[in-house]
C-alpha cells in the first residue's frame, strides 16, 4: 500500500529533485535484481524527491511487464520511508491498465503515464487512454507529455476535471507557449515535471514557467554535484547555473549528442565511470563508445566543486 496519497505525492515530488535510476542488466541482459536493489538504497541517501523506478533512464521500452513489476518491487523494498516511488506505466491501454494495477499491488506510491506505443492518437483518444489509466488505481498519475501522446492545454484542462488522481504534467517537448498555456489554465491543480533529456539545460528557464522540479539523469552518476545545481536553480543563482552549465552540463550534452539513445547510454556510461557499473544497454540503444567513454571519464574528473 501506498504511504502517501496522490495529494501528498504531488507535494513532495513538487519540491526536490527527482531521481530517475537505470535498470542494472548483467551481461546477457538479464535483470541484476541484487545490484539494482543496492544502488537503489545507495540513491536513497542524497535527499532526492522522489524515484521514479523503470523510466525511460531506466530502459521501461525495453521491460517486459513481469520485468517491470519486478524492478518496481525491488526499488520499493530498498528505498527509505519518505521517499515516493513513482512506478512506469505505458504501451496500450489494456497493457498501461495493467502496469498501473500491478504498481499499486507493489506498494509504488505513484504512476508515469508513458506516450502509448507507436500509433498517433486524437487528443480525444489521450483523454480516453489516460482516464482508463486513472480509472484503474488510486495512486496519483503524471502525464509524459512526449513524442506521440503531446497534451493540448484544454485536454489537460479535461483531465484535471474527470480524474481526482491526475497529479501531474511532465513535458518532454519544449513548446514554452504549450506549458505557458498549461500552467497558466491549470494553476497548481498540478505538479509540474521537467522531462526533456539533459534537464538541467532547461530548468533555470522552466522555472518561470512553475515547473519546480525535473527528472535529472545524472542524478544516478554525480548525485551531489545534481543537488547543488537543483540548488542554485531554485535559488535563481545565475551565476552558479551557468558556471555549471558551462564548466560540465553542456560538454556532457555533447556527448550525449553524438549518437541517436545516447541520453540513456551515457547515464549507463557514467555509471560505469565513477565504479558502479549498471551492465550494458539493451538493444536497440547501444553503449559509448571507449573513447566517450573516456572523454566522459575526463569530464566527471573536472566536475565543478562547490564554490567558497
Amino acid at each position: 500500500m501506498s504511504q502517501f496519497t496522490p495529494r501528498e505525492a504531488a507535494e513532495q515530488l513538487a519540491g526536490g529533485l527527482l531521481s530517475f535510476p537505470v535498470t542494472h542488466f548483467r551481461d546477457d541482459l538479464s535483470f541484476d535484481e541484487s545490484a539494482y536493489r543496492e544502488n537503489i538504497a545507495w540513491l536513497s541517501g542524497f535527499g532526492a524527491a522522489g524515484l521514479f523506478a523503470a523510466g525511460g533512464t531506466g530502459e521501461f521500452f525495453s521491460l517486459t511487464p513481469d520485468e517491470v513489476s519486478a524492478v518496481v518491487t525491488a526499488a520499493v523494498a530498498e528505498t527509505p520511508d519518505g521517499l515516493p516511488v513513482i512506478a512506469p506505466a505505458g504501451y496500450g491501454t489494456a497493457t498501461a491498465v495493467d502496469l498501473a494495477r500491478r504498481a499499486e499491488e507493489a506498494g509504488a506510491d505513484g504512476l508515469l503515464l508513458l506516450p502509448p506505443y507507436l500509433t498517433e492518437a486524437s487528443q480525444d483518444g489521450l483523454v480516453e487512454h489516460v482516464k482508463a489509466v486513472c480509472a484503474a488505481t488510486s495512486l496519483g498519475v503524471i502525464i509524459y507529455s512526449r513524442a506521440n501522446a503531446v497534451y493540448t492545454d484544454e485536454t489537460v484542462a479535461r483531465l484535471a476535471d474527470s480524474c481526482p488522481n491526475l497529479i501531474g504534467f511532465k513535458d518532454g517537448v519544449g513548446d514554452i507557449e504549450r506549458m505557458t498555456r498549461i500552467h497558466t489554465r491549470l494553476g497548481d491543480r498540478l505538479t509540474y515535471v521537467g522531462g526533456l533529456p539533459t534537464a538541467e539545460t532547461f530548468a533555470l528557464p522552466y522555472l518561470e514557467l512553475g515547473v519546480t522540479t525535473y527528472s535529472s539523469a545524472m542524478y544516478n552518476f554525480v548525485p551531489e554535484f545534481a543537488q547543488r545545481f537543483y540548488t542554485a536553480v531554485r535559488a535563481h543563482d545565475r551565476a552558479t547555473v551557468d558556471r555549471y552549465l558551462s564548466e560540465f552540463v553542456l560538454p556532457y550534452c555533447d556527448i550525449r549528442n553524438r549518437k541517436a539513445g545516447y541520453a540513456v547510454s551515457i547515464v549507463k556510461a557514467g555509471m560505469k565511470a565513477i565504479g558502479r557499473p549498471a551492465g550494458p544497454v539493451r538493444p536497440p540503444l547501444t553503449d559509448l563508445a571507449d573513447d566517450e567513454l573516456k572523454n566522459l571519464d575526463e569530464l566527471i574528473s573536472r566536475i565543478p566543486k562547490e564554490s567558497a
